[in-house]
């Protein structure tokens, strides 16, 4: 080992105990970073969860929301089908009560069909069992003729009845499958607009979300940067103190981390007393925590 005087080791001593400072001082300032490091990074990954969460949950809305805007074009359709049918039907309903109308008017006699195939049945039951004069039995086959051509008048009454009560039934039906298909297309365009605004709601909390995950993310890439820049100081710092211990041949050239334990134990147990910590105190036990 090269020997050196007496001036060159207090200088030397004046270094060892300045870097001994400096190391002390950087492993505290490399714990701070490290702190502010995991800060941001748990507080990035939260909002990492937060931003995968509604991302995944635009994605689904808009799924159910196109859907939807499939099945409201679709049931329109089927509206627009079932309001033709409505109006056909509505025009077929309105013809056959014109011509039940005019059925009607032009009846001169309207006698329940009942009663009139009693009295044709009354008469043609007379002509076959009573002897009567043949005069008698002409007026009376005449008024049979009468009585069936009204008959069948009322009888062609009685299909337009039927074919009225037909029409206004399909009438109904169709209109009430018309207004079931409106209402249908009502609720899901109702629901598919839910959906949308549902999607720009969770976009502007996307977007701030974006906006507070920037300062989290140059925070991190600031303080890993300071931390390895601090780390490669402490590294030469650290090879200086060494060779500065093998030089002055002194206690103090123990090795420099079984100090520090040293010092971190005798904080430990001013800890445990309730003892106030001195500044030194604290950057030796952030030096022994690195």
């Amino acid at each position: 080992m090269e020997e050196i005087n007496a001036r060159d080791a207090l200088e030397l001593r004046k270094e060892f105990s300045l870097l001994k400072k400096e190391v002390s001082e950087r492993r505290f300032k490399l714990n701070q970073l490290h702190s502010q490091k995991e800060e941001a990074f748990h507080g990035l990954h939260g909002l990492r969860d937060k931003i995968k969460s509604r991302a995944s949950r635009i994605k689904s809305l808009k799924q159910e929301r196109d859907n939807l805007t499939k099945q409201v074009k679709e049931l329109k359709g089927e509206r627009e089908k079932f309001n033709l049918q409505v109006k056909e039907r509505a025009e077929e309903k309105r013809e056959v009560s014109q011509k039940q109308k005019e059925l009607f008017e032009k009846m001169e006699v309207r006698e329940d069909p009942r009663k009139l195939r009693q009295l044709i049945e009354r008469r043609e039951t007379k002509i076959v069992t009573e002897v009567m004069p043949f005069t008698k039995e002409q007026q009376l086959n005449k008024k049979i003729k009468e009585l069936k051509a009204q008959l069948k008048e009322m009888e062609k009454l009685g299909d337009v009845w039927k074919e009225m009560n037909t029409a206004s039934a399909d009438f109904s039906e169709v209109r009430r499958k018309a207004e079931e298909s409106h209402h249908g297309v009502q609720t899901l365009a109702q629901q598919s607009q839910e959906r949308h605004e549902e999607i720009n709601k969770l976009f502007t909390e996307l977007k701030e979300l974006r906006e507070q995950e920037k300062p989290l993310l140059d925070k991190y890439q600031q303080s890993k940067s300071e931390m390895d820049q601090l780390r490669k100081e402490l590294e030469e710092k650290l090879t200086r103190v060494n060779e500065l211990a093998k030089l002055l041949h002194e206690e103090e050239e123990k090795d420099y981390n079984s100090k520090v334990r040293e010092r971190t134990a005798e904080v430990k147990e001013k800890l445990r007393k309730g003892k106030k910590l001195t500044t030194e105190d604290i950057l030796a036990f952030q030096a022994m925590k690195e």
